[in-house]
């Protein structure tokens, strides 16, 4: 699934449990792991790193580092770039006095323009653990056959104890049924039906995939699909979230945010973007 993962490090109390984080997805995907630092290469910043490297037996021969210059997102997605990265792996932040993750203004450039996967850890551990609990977005679009098939391959990997895939009921179809002179009856049989095909739509995408021996339950919702998925991933206090890439931004996507800032702005646990290379 990944043969080549990058971690963007700044020398911050979390850099040793991000790196940790790394070796951990380095050693079940059996990839390369890539460290890449935009700013002063410092012999105390690479006495550091050293230590690290050491403390938690990661072989650096198979460990590439990079020092660089300049502008942080521009530098981290060409170094991803010109090694071939398929994943790359950074730490979101917690707002000050608040129980709350968001994306900071360099990892969401490096989110729009990446051309691999992005993963976004909210509380990397220097003993990290596998997610066993994932959500993956199971809305209509073009790519989501390939988001749950990358998803489901993660949670193998992974060994995941529950996977949930969400989709929701289009709004129109629920603003038509009670737009229309029938009474409750004729509206709960119409979200019956709602609920029916999203779920068929669901299964029909699972049958045409390996799904090992995971446990898959199908959870459906009606609403903004990206604030309904958030609050389900809250609401069970899931490990991973796992959505698409809503593709390249034009004028109007930068004056009015996309569906994806909803979860960006509040992260509700882990967050994997899944890019389609």
């Amino acid at each position: 699934m990944f043969t080549k993962i990058a971690l963007a490090i700044a020398f911050s109390p979390r850099m040793e449990a991000l790196i940790c984080e790394a070796k951990r997805l380095k050693d079940i995907f059996e990839a390369e792991l890539i460290l890449i630092h935009v700013g002063d290469r410092l012999p105390e910043n690479e006495s550091a790193l050293d230590k690290i490297i050491q403390k938690h037996d990661i072989n650096k021969e198979k460990v590439k580092i990079f020092w660089e210059k300049g502008n942080p997102a521009k530098k981290i997605l060409h170094v991803c770039k010109e090694e071939n990265v398929d994943l790359l792996v950074a730490g979101a932040l917690k707002t000050e006095g608040f129980f709350k993750y968001y994306i900071g203004s360099v990892a969401r450039k490096i989110i729009r323009k990446a051309s691999c996967s992005v993963l976004m850890l909210i509380e990397p551990m220097e003993n990290p653990t596998s997610f066993d609990k994932v959500v993956i977005n199971g809305t209509q679009h073009d790519q989501t056959p390939y988001v749950i098939q990358q998803g489901l391959d993660w949670c193998k990997k992974d060994k995941a104890k529950q996977v949930f895939i969400a989709n929701e009921i289009k709004m129109y179809g629920m603003q038509m049924a009670t737009a229309g002179e029938g009474g409750e009856g004729e509206i709960s049989s119409t979200r019956r039906k709602l609920v029916a095909e999203e779920v068929t739509y669901v299964e029909n995408i699972l049958k045409t995939l390996d799904k090992g021996d995971l446990k898959i339950h199908i959870k459906i919702t009606c609403g903004k699909w990206a604030i309904e998925l958030a609050r389900f991933a809250s609401d069970i206090k899931a490990d991973l979230l796992v959505v698409g890439d809503e593709g390249k931004l034009g004028f109007l996507d930068r004056l009015f945010p996309h569906d994806l800032e909803d979860i960006l702005s509040d992260l509700p646990c882990n967050l994997l973007i899944v890019k389609k290379q």
